[in-house]
């Protein structure tokens, strides 16, 4: 049985993409004879605020499903202020050299990135010839950051992208869940081992049932985090609900404003249901006609893993966010297609979908191309290959 840790910022019982996609993968490993650990911080994502369970505590161990988990104290933080974020990246930062220096580490580590100073720490304490440091790049920050209008090209930036760089550099394997991201670290490191992992999920697919012809508005749902890179508030403020009933669930820095929104405008055709859990949801999203992908602004390296949760589900998607994920929509017919932050586009896409086209046949389509080109079994065993 082969060691194995995994560094990551987010792991549940926190919610959200990142959050499965590691759990996912470290359950895949365990059940292909890896002994897995799994570092993480006190769960906090996305409130900001360490759950009640956890409160009060410097760390938690458990065991479950034969994964140990180390859950360290984090200064827990979602504020705007980009001073109280770095301190909270800086407070699991020092949680974790204090592990590193106290604990005996594995030979092959698994290191989540972004967030970049936290990738940075592991890979400048856990160098060794003898030790396989594999970097799982999700996202590609500082760029991602620049798109969003989060970080402007000056002192700090360029000091990212030095981390970036290092991160980079010190990587035995790189996995990237975009072909962008696997092109951009190509472009700096020419020789860089890489492999493309995308965030493939795993779980029981439902069966599609047969349902009546639908009628009337189209039920569109948005399921996740009610960020600034989401945009669902201004979503919300520019949708024309003649056609379509909108519902959303999930939590995050724009809820408050998407409530106030609604209170405000009861023309607007909107049902905001709050959090469920990730089980809870998929059998939800299985009652509206199809969902919806946005992104505020087109983010090079970013490809949505609510497109293979939701093939998965059977559900048709409306992507709206440009960029790798909406070639993929088109290449593998998994619904529309609207033009990147032009939302007349997208409410022209929306008119023209006939609700009798979002029947259980289409559904069925979607699910199998699901099954043969987004299979998480077949992608992990030749991950594993490479570990």
């Amino acid at each position: 049985m082969k060691d194995i840790l995994i560094i990551t910022n987010y792991f549940p019982p926190e919610t959200g993409a990142a959050s499965n996609r590691i759990f996912h993968l470290a359950e895949g490993l365990q059940k292909h004879n890896f002994k897995v650990s799994v570092i993480t911080p006190l769960p906090n994502y996305p409130r900001g605020k360490v759950f009640k369970d956890y409160k009060g505590r410097f760390k938690v161990y458990s065991l479950e499903n034969s994964i140990s988990i180390y859950r360290l104290w984090i200064y827990a933080n979602n504020s705007k202020n980009k001073l109280l974020r770095l301190i909270a990246m800086l407070s699991y930062s020092f949680s974790l050299i204090w592990f590193f220096l106290w604990n005996k580490i594995p030979k092959t580590v698994i290191v989540q990135s972004p967030p970049l100073l936290v990738a940075f720490i592991s890979m400048i304490f856990l160098r060794s010839k003898k030790r396989k440091l594999i970097l799982n790049v999700s996202d590609l920050w500082p760029i991602a950051g620049l798109e969003l209008g989060a970080l402007k090209k000056n002192f700090s930036y360029s000091l990212l992208e030095k981390i970036e760089l290092f991160n980079y550099k010190h990587a035995d394997l790189v996995l990237g869940q975009s072909e962008e991201i696997l092109s951009h670290v190509r472009s700096l490191f020419s020789k860089k081992e890489i492999f493309l992992y995308r965030n493939y999920p795993d779980f029981d697919a439902p069966e599609i049932s047969e349902k009546p012809i639908q009628t009337g508005k189209l039920k569109m749902v948005y399921a996740g985090l009610l960020g600034i890179a989401q945009g669902i508030y201004k979503l919300c403020q520019e949708l024309n609900y003649t056609y379509i009933q909108f519902h959303i669930y999930g939590a995050g820095s724009e809820q408050q404003k998407i409530e106030n929104l609604i209170s405000n405008n009861p023309k607007h055709d909107i049902v905001y249901h709050g959090e469920v859990t990730r089980q809870e949801l998929h059998k939800k999203l299985l009652n509206y006609d199809l969902t919806i992908i946005p992104l505020l602004n087109r983010i090079y390296g970013s490809v949505p893993s609510k497109i293979f949760e939701y093939a998965r589900l059977g559900i048709p998607m409306v992507y709206f966010g440009g960029g790798e994920g909406e070639k993929l929509i088109e290449k593998f017919n998994l619904g529309w297609v609207a033009q990147s932050g032009n939302y007349n586009d997208l409410n022209k896409v929306l008119s023209q979908i006939n609700p009798s086209e979002v029947n259980s046949n289409i559904r069925k389509e979607i699910q199998q191309t699901a099954f043969e080109n987004f299979n998480f079994n077949s992608q992990l065993k030749l991950l594993i290959d490479k570990i």
